[in-house]
């Protein structure tokens, strides 16, 4: 699924051709997608996108009268289209521009969202976010104080979106091995200095990720149509049985809240 640096490569694909730009229909072909498609999402209709903002997993188009916030689920994707181009199998929401470019969102398993917010309000889905994990309030010192006597396991720790956002399984399994940690420490025994280290490694994948147009997987291209190229950058996840590129010992997979995590046990001890 789309994680954080798919979201934000989209976030910046789409920007320069919906800001500025005035919103003509909003078609909605599909509203049965993770939750109902509100009817309020017609409100768009008249109004200028004035940004396009990210927050963990979810992208909002602002405008006067509110923000639609779209959420890409497990398989959904934006792209940027000429009007002319016919709608096909799974194109669920149109944002027609007065450019005569449309946006259109495609999910074929539609576990994605369109949904609604006004102005001066905070919809539920955003209200108990963590912080980004490249924002300045994400530092060691945050994540020591969030972690004191904390027995859950640093990869579901560091995957809760209320301890720190967008940190997905992908990044999640790179971040842990980048620095040097097992998943299956106890966040809480983990020493500060440890902990200042996996921060700047989840910058540092994140940022990297983000930088190489995101991690191309079955599901995700970018609004362009062009797949990101973080895949060729991976060191762990999705490589289990295959040796670890720094000490050449065979990686393990284990089920850590149902999902696949990959490790070295000799560079990932603790």
């Amino acid at each position: 699924m789309p994680e954080l640096p798919e979201v934000e490569v989209s976030r910046m694909g789409i920007t320069p051709h919906v800001v500025g730009q005035t919103v003509v229909r909003v078609t909605v072909r599909n509203p049965s997608l993770r939750w109902p498609v509100p009817a309020e999402l017609q409100l768009l209709v008249g109004q200028t996108i004035r940004g396009v903002t990210r927050r963990a997993k979810y992208l909002l188009l602002e405008t006067d009268a509110g923000f639609a916030i779209i959420h890409l689920g497990m398989s959904g994707s934006l792209r940027i289209l000429s009007a002319e181009v016919p709608p096909v199998k799974h194109d669920h929401v149109d944002v027609l521009l007065a450019s005569g470019e449309v946006l259109r969102y495609n999910d074929p398993r539609r576990f994605g969202a369109w949904l609604w917010q006004e102005r001066d309000s905070e919809h539920p889905v955003l209200s108990k976010l963590g912080p980004e994990p490249l924002a300045e309030g994400f530092d060691a010192g945050y994540l020591v104080e969030k972690a004191k006597g904390k027995r859950t396991v640093i990869k579901q720790f560091i995957m809760d979106n209320q301890v720190v956002v967008g940190v997905g399984n992908i990044y999640a399994n790179e971040s842990l091995f980048a620095a040097r940690i097992h998943p299956q420490t106890p966040a809480g025994q983990l020493t500060a200095e440890r902990l200042a280290v996996l921060v700047d490694k989840i910058k540092r994948v994140l940022s990297q990720a983000i930088a190489q147009g995101g991690t191309t997987l079955k599901d995700f291209k970018q609004s362009d149509g062009k797949p990101g190229y973080f895949a060729q950058e991976l060191q762990v996840y999705g490589k289990a049985g295959k040796p670890c590129p720094h000490c050449g010992q065979i990686l393990n997979e284990v089920k850590i809240g149902q999902r696949a995590t990959v490790y070295c046990s000799e560079c990932q001890q603790s």
